[in-house]
């Protein structure tokens, strides 16, 4: 699979540990830095990486969470894994009820701690998860972080750093 004549999927060499989805941000595509060094680590430890590719200009009035939903649900309507990991950058968190729903473990990349569905979500996802959010980040909400911290969820937070990473 391609997007724009560039791979969008990657296999392991050896025997696969499972898929990991990942998804980008509004503006923050699955090449930028962050994400495709999330892949390249992914892949040398045996998984198998799709990246997830969307234009959300083209989101229009629907319900965001919804939306990457669809999108989740597309990609993975293809797929037999065993084990499902979610990568998500900023839009991309907005599949925690998703991975909360299906116990999926899940990486999120500057979630939108201060969105309370998001963190009732996160909260409640019986999978392993990491956040790792700025403290100079907006969107980011330490306290939050620490709460969910204390409850089993990795957190790593890095200093100065704001939305972008």
């Amino acid at each position: 699979m391609t997007f724009g004549g560039a791979p969008t999927r990657w296999e392991p060499s050896g025997a696969g540990r499972g898929l990991a989805l990942v998804l980008p941000g509004r503006a923050y595509p699955p090449s930028a830095p962050l994400l495709d060094f999330a892949r390249i680590a992914l892949v040398r430890h045996g998984f198998t990486v799709q990246q997830v590719w969307w234009d959300s200009t083209a989101r229009g009035d629907e319900d965001a969470d919804a939306w990457v939903r669809r999108h989740v649900e597309a990609v993975l309507a293809e797929e037999d894994a065993d084990h499902v990991l979610l990568v998500g950058k900023s839009l991309g968190t907005r599949a925690a009820p998703y991975a909360t729903e299906r116990g999926l473990d899940a990486i999120w990349f500057t979630p939108l701690l201060v969105e309370p569905s998001l963190v009732e979500a996160i909260a409640a996802n019986a999978g392993r998860q990491l956040l790792v959010g700025g403290l100079a980040d907006d969107l980011w909400d330490a306290a939050v972080a620490r709460e969910l911290a204390e409850t089993g969820t990795d957190v790593l937070e890095v200093a100065d750093a704001d939305h972008a990473m």
